[in-house]
């Protein structure tokens, strides 16, 4: 925690201070570690239910274990329209992440057991053009069907066969 120490100790004005103390912890571990967080409420005398609300508000933030790869399915109306559940449950099949783990808005954000992917929903990118549209890390690819999947998911080291789930 001495590292933790150092981050808290450079963020001493009050103001902003907790969301450049939680990018900093992102940045260090890839998320946002249950026993820091606990830790930060201690030395910062907040609660740990505030800290936690301000960690789940903010989309850039993760509180669980992140994959090496970010698939961000966007579910604006466009892609709504044009079958963006379709590609997300092809996601879900083809990575062999349990249909449970969905809730039933579609609102995920599920790390593979192997930490290669983690698959999240937005609401737009605006790229309402290239409906439905999937970005993988920082690159957005458009008009998607769940048969371009298997393709787009080799660019990022998938090796899996497609018609094997676990």
């Amino acid at each position: 925690m001495d590292k933790l120490d150092s981050i808290i100790s450079i963020y001493s004005e009050k103001s902003g201070r907790v969301l450049g103390i939680l990018e900093e912890i992102q940045k260090d571990n890839g998320y946002l570690p249950k026993e820091q967080l606990l830790y930060l409420s201690k030395k910062l005398k907040i609660p740990f239910a505030q800290l936690y609300s301000i960690a789940t508000f903010y989309s850039f933030f993760e509180v669980q274990p992140i994959g090496k790869h970010v698939i961000t399915v966007c579910q604006g109306t466009a892609c709504h329209v044009k079958g963006c559940l379709r590609i997300l449950n092809g996601l879900v099949k083809l990575l062999g992440i349990n249909q449970e783990q969905i809730s039933s808005t579609g609102r995920i954000s599920i790390t593979t057991p192997d930490r290669m992917f983690t698959i999240n929903t937005a609401r737009c990118f605006g790229a309402c053009s290239m409906a439905p549209v999937i970005k993988v890390d920082n690159e957005i690819y458009g008009n998607n069907t769940v048969q371009k999947l298997p393709f787009i998911l080799k660019k990022y080291g998938w090796t899996k066969d497609e018609n094997q789930n676990s």
